[in-house]
């Protein structure tokens, strides 16, 4: 039963979420659905946040490896939910927005988690930077093609690409160096990445079949529980 159950919801939500797509009258069923699932996120959040807490008590109380990092985010979480909740510092009344000036949540947003996020991204460039000498190593003809249309776009990008085919006359503007990294990204990129979000559509299309038939079980947990 407590498998029927879930299979059962999960058919007639599904079912009616597609219907609500191709039948008019069905649209508003369809908004009311979505209404359910925002509360059931809701849920979600307390579940997180809970099993957040519950798996850094847990790495402290065991003396985990790195378990001082669990510190930082359970005194982070705690201080963040604080402000939230209480709405410490802000000007207005308890009604007022967490992320109204000078209020201490958006304060400590501001001042720490966005200059945190910039650290994080400036790193990132240069593991973005790795990745691509990696890839872009003409190891065989497709790595060949890949590099030689990556070198164009990177120069097609700068000052020095337009001045290198400004000989070029007019008649031939598409083997500018600029207007061929245009071209490039128009056609062949965008060819690429249509085909991408068609198979991705494809399978999004698939495994929600396969969940509202109830192929896909995996969302249950283990069959032996």
């Amino acid at each position: 039963m407590k498998r029927t159950v879930p299979l059962i919801i999960t058919f007639v939500v599904g079912t009616v979420l597609i219907l609500s797509v191709f039948i008019p009258p069905m649209e508003n069923l369809g908004e009311n659905f979505t209404l359910f699932f925002d509360i059931i996120a809701v849920f979600a959040f307390f579940l997180g946040g809970g099993n957040l807490v519950r798996v850094h008590f847990q790495k402290i109380s065991r003396k985990s490896d790195d378990f001082q990092f669990s510190f930082v985010t359970l005194i982070g979480f705690f201080v963040m939910l604080s402000a939230g909740l209480f709405k410490i510092g802000n000007p207005g009344d308890i009604a007022s927005s967490v992320t109204a000036d000078g209020s201490l949540f958006n304060t400590i947003y501001q001042s720490v988690f966005v200059p945190l996020s910039s650290t994080m991204y400036a790193l990132l460039a240069f593991f973005v930077a790795s990745a691509s000498y990696r890839a872009f190593r003409a190891k065989n003809r497709e790595a060949t093609w890949l590099l030689i249309a990556a070198f164009i776009i990177l120069l097609g990008s700068t000052p020095f690409g337009t001045m290198l085919t400004s000989w070029v006359p007019e008649s031939w503007s598409i083997f500018h160096i600029p207007n061929l990294a245009v071209w490039l990204m128009s056609s062949p990129n965008l060819a690429g990445q249509r085909a991408i979000i068609i198979g991705i559509g494809l399978g999004v299309v698939s495994i929600s079949l396969r969940l509202i038939l109830g192929l896909e079980r995996t969302y249950l947990g283990d069959d032996s529980a």
